[in-house]
């Protein structure tokens, strides 16, 4: 059986997420799942966290998100299929 199509999976973290570890915690997670990715700083105080890769591998990143540090209120979730535009997993 042919491996998945990689999926591509931004979600937006809400809370006392910024300052706090929580990219930095976000790309050791997603480097353990074997993704690449980033994971950025808003403006408006939310991380913005964007992993390619296999959809399971991605499910249990998102499914890790509210137990990062810091408190997460709230994780907004889009699914698209993997541009394979990313190398790598940056803190932005």
């Amino acid at each position: 059986m042919p491996a998945a199509d990689p999926v591509r999976l931004t979600a937006f973290v809400k809370g006392h997420v910024q300052g706090v570890g929580f990219r930095w915690w976000t790309r050791a997670r997603a480097l353990e799942l074997g993704l690449v990715g980033t994971a950025t700083n808003l403006d408006d105080g939310r991380v913005e966290v964007v992993a390619e890769g296999p959809e399971q591998a991605c499910r249990e990143l998102l499914e890790l998100l509210p137990n990062g540090p810091g408190r997460v209120s709230f994780v907004a979730e889009r699914w698209s299929p993997a541009r394979g535009d990313l190398r790598g997993y940056a803190e932005r």
